[in-house]
């Protein structure tokens, strides 16, 4: 493909450890995301004209956007591809929160590596999209796919290996919603790791893979009840939770106000409810928001689908040069 003037590539957040799926699981999430613009500039290398927030490095060794653009230049390069303008500036919009547990990093990387490689007229495939990615997320966050994995393709995603790279797209059932609850807090993901178990019980370790095998047959059977049963993280969640001020009330008046099943987003803090309904997640929302806010907590809840569809690539949009 010829190369392009200018690409933006739009990615939506995640639930990164989906229940009992540490590391392995994972699911897009509609609405909130990031959006990277990437357009050519003259020298070499790659430049961050805006990192999407304030808070955020401008340095391109250091931006997860930046850095997975850099992979996929770096790639393009020895693959013969030689642009006659080889710098690459980036344009970040920030949709999802800081430290949030909504899959931010691995959003603003996967829109990186898309929007460069658009712009150099696709040369990567899929899985070097995903290397370029993890190289990001590496660096920025640690080495996973889970969040990766459902921002670039959609829908929810079983990483069954990161070397070499091996991802299972499930089913996702027409009537699942899900409840997003962002509490106004942060919390980083190296903390979060950091009180995760260094060793663990192998009566627990049996208890969590029944949950994920369960989970996995769940989304095959269209059977929400056994979704609801198996999202029950014995190992990450037991540890987290002392970090998220109010989870444990909210999940609480989750389950009572309805929900199938509820667990932590991520690394946290934000939180999520599994619903079979519009009716019932509103419910479900409606009742985690009163549980936050009885705390003193600020908190934005909304209602949500499985985003099936995953990144999306604007190859110049109109306007553009």
């Amino acid at each position: 493909m010829p190369l392009m003037e200018i690409a933006t590539c739009h990615v939506p957040g995640s639930i990164g450890n989906f229940g009992p799926g540490l590391d392995v699981l994972g699911a897009a999430i509609s609405g909130a995301g990031d959006s990277v613009t990437a357009t050519w500039l003259d020298g070499t290398g790659v430049r961050v004209l805006d990192a999407g927030h304030p808070s955020l490095p401008s340095d391109p060794a250091l931006h997860a956007s930046a850095i997975a653009a850099a992979a996929v230049l770096r790639m393009a390069t020895a693959a013969g591809l030689h642009p006659p303008r080889r710098a690459i500036g980036l344009t970040v919009r920030k949709g999802l929160p800081l430290s949030g547990g909504q899959g931010g990093s691995a959003a603003s990387a996967v829109a990186g590596a898309l929007a460069a490689n658009a712009l150099l007229g696709s040369p990567c495939d899929r899985n070097s999209l995903i290397r370029a990615a993890l190289e990001a997320e590496s660096r920025v966050a640690g080495a996973h796919l889970d969040n990766i994995a459902p921002s670039l393709l959609g829908g929810i995603c079983l990483v069954r290996s990161i070397d070499p790279i091996d991802i299972v797209k499930l089913p996702v059932p027409s009537r699942l919603r899900l409840v997003i609850a962002h509490p106004a807090q942060e919390l980083r993901t190296a903390e979060a790791r950091a009180v995760l178990p260094t060793q663990v019980d192998r009566a627990l370790v049996i208890r969590q893979m029944a949950n994920v095998a369960a989970l996995v047959a769940a989304l095959y059977a269209d059977d929400l009840a056994l979704l609801g049963r198996a999202l029950d993280d014995q190992l990450a969640e037991p540890a987290r939770r002392v970090l998220m001020p109010g989870f444990e009330a909210a999940k609480a008046a989750a389950l009572q106000a309805g929900a199938l099943g509820a667990s932590i987003s991520g690394a946290g803090p934000t939180m999520f409810a599994a619903c079979d309904s519009d009716v019932g997640a509103q419910r479900v929302s409606h009742a985690i928001r009163a549980a936050y806010e009885a705390l003193g907590i600020a908190v934005a809840v909304r209602v949500s689908r499985v985003d099936l569809h995953g990144a999306r690539v604007d190859q110049n949009p109109p306007g553009a040069g």
